[in-house]
């Protein structure tokens, strides 16, 4: 009893430490957020030319925002953990070192990537602002040495024993679900994952179509229009679970998660009638097609175009890096219907139906063809740039039946996207510590496994701690979904840290590996290339933190 009262006021005290070192995070980001809207927003508003003319600063704010974010939601998820009674040893870990490495950083200088270091100075804070910040005691409270090292070992302990801490979801249909598609995931997927990778293969028919009997294309669509009706904190559990087996099974669901909620937003009563029961049950197999060769995330500057003939729309272009493009039966397409309007107000959103293709003829639709671009990951769905010359669309399968509305429409579910991208992110960056910690249990060196050498032991800690941090960030930009809730920069914080763990972890694995990281016979070595993806597409780092700092500054000027 006496050792489970120390504990219980050890775990208070970390509590406390934790909120302290918080208060302090906040009190920073605040001196922060007010020197920068003075810098980029001296008028009130957010000027692009300044913003461009200081993007290191401006997009520093939006990682420390994001930094403030994921500590404050790993402090709720602890100390619902406590109220629960389930604060356990590993949890406490995971705060501890989650803790002290975030707030080290806050002072000392966030990698925004491997060549970008951003620190408080850069972002114009007062050299007495951040020594008070340094100078709160919880931070060197934190930062004990030997508790450190205790908490990497057991961590290191942890992941070994595959206890990567509790994620405590306080919802037993949640839980269900969490635990249903991971036993699917670790039967069905992961023991063919590799295979699939190596040979550059589509993910089997066969597969796709269990996960449509399990719901996974109909996750969030309403009843109604025969889907499970569920929310995104459900949709971010099982794409974390597949994605945790291998990234292209993850990202199945995405493109049907995108074109029902395009139609369930904007779709007339005919298109969501024709359109939404057949996408949820997997018989539709939609792709979005909304990049281009030259434009990049520059969707202001699309010139794919579609001309209207009487009761068609003839499209005129070239789309790039369409995921499953040839075997989709569906098409989000996004063109420009009005030549003459400016950026983002001629475009407009078809929905496209196409014949699904083969390996043989990948498009066999007429007015329409493609090429595979070879890719170094994230396969199992293939990627294509997709070329129309007069293909047709009957103008019934405008979205929405008004022109002019594509860009506003797809901005709509930006939100559900990156939500949904950090979940899949999640997911390799789970698969990377296990890959890591088995690897470093089993592998001698100098008379022991390397798990106990420091160096070792210190990674896998820290992909624990930093995982859960990304993963509370994420599941509370999915609650803020659920409950309608504006949450666009919420759902690019969780993207943005999401995104780079998987890409951190997937390293620091292939590091633990040694040589034996980089031969293709080991799983690691597609975990790295999948990694690699995730920060580019749904919106790529830099310009996920510029969506940031604007509405950041946005919302309190």
């Amino acid at each position: 009893m006496d050792q489970i009262v120390a504990n219980t006021s050890n775990a208070r005290d970390l509590l406390a430490r934790a909120s302290a070192g918080l208060d302090a995070a906040e009190r920073l980001h605040e001196v922060t957020r007010a020197a920068l809207a003075a810098l980029l927003a001296p008028q009130g508003k957010v000027s692009g030319a300044l913003l461009e003319r200081h993007q290191l600063a401006g997009h520093g704010l939006a990682w420390q925002a994001t930094y403030v974010a994921a500590l404050r939601e790993t402090l709720r998820w602890a100390e619902r953990l406590d109220q629960a009674g389930r604060f356990g040893a590993t949890e406490q870990a995971i705060l501890h070192l989650g803790f002290a490495e975030y707030l080290a950083q806050l002072a000392g200088g966030i990698p925004m990537s491997q060549a970008e270091i951003i620190r408080p100075a850069d972002m114009g804070v007062p050299a007495e602002a951040l020594a008070r910040f340094q100078a709160e005691p919880a931070l060197a409270a934190l930062s004990d040495l030997a508790a450190l090292d205790a908490a990497r070992r057991l961590l290191a302990k942890s992941a070994t024993e595959n206890q990567l801490g509790a994620d405590h979801l306080e919802d037993e249909m949640l839980e269900a679900t969490q635990a249903t598609f991971l036993r699917f995931a670790a039967a069905e997927i992961e023991p063919f994952a590799q295979a699939w990778h190596r040979n550059d293969e589509l993910i089997p028919i066969e597969t796709v179509a269990k996960l449509a009997e399990m719901g996974v294309f109909g996750l969030t669509v309403p009843e109604e229009h025969g889907g499970l009706g569920l929310g995104k904190v459900a949709m971010c559990l099982v794409s974390e679970a597949l994605s945790g087996a291998y990234l292209g099974v993850g990202s199945l669901g995405t493109r049907s998660e995108i074109a029902a909620e395009l139609i369930r937003l904007a779709g007339t009563p005919e298109q969501q009638q024709k359109f939404l029961a057949g996408i949820a049950s997997g018989e539709i197999l939609p792709t979005a097609v909304f990049t281009e060769p030259d434009t990049g995330s520059d969707l202001g500057s699309l010139r794919t175009r579609a001309v209207r003939v009487g009761d068609v729309y003839k499209v005129y272009g070239a789309k790039t890096w369409i995921t499953h493009g040839a075997r989709s039966d569906l098409m989000t397409l996004m063109v420009r219907t009005d030549p003459d309007a400016p950026g983002y107000q001629g475009l407009s959103m078809l929905l496209a139906e196409k014949p699904r293709g083969t390996d043989g003829n990948p498009f066999p639709a007429e007015g329409m063809g493609g090429t595979e671009i070879p890719v170094l990951g994230y396969r199992g769905m293939k990627e294509y740039e997709i070329f129309f010359d007069g293909f047709e669309v009957p103008v019934a399968n405008l979205l929405g039946g008004v022109e002019g509305r594509g860009f506003k429409q797809l901005m709509e579910t930006f939100e559900s996207a990156r939500i949904q991208t950090a979940a899949r992110a999640l997911g390799v960056a789970r698969n990377a510590i296990e890959h890591g910690a088995y690897y470093a249990a089993g592998r001698n060196q100098f008379g022991k496994t390397i798990q106990h050498f420091p160096r070792v032991y210190g990674k896998l800690a820290w992909m624990v701690a930093e995982t859960m941090m990304a993963r509370q960030l994420t599941y509370f930009a999915a609650r803020q979904k659920d409950a309608d809730r504006r949450c666009d920069i919420e759902a690019g914080m969780a993207k943005l840290l999401a995104a780079r763990v998987a890409w951190s972890n997937a390293d620091c694995s292939l590091q633990i590996h040694g040589g034996n990281g980089y031969a293709l016979e080991y799983g690691i070595s597609r975990l790295l290339c999948d990694a690699r993806i995730l920060s580019i597409f749904e919106g790529a780092a830099e310009i996920q933190a510029q969506v940031i700092v604007r509405g950041m500054l946005g919302r309190i000027n």
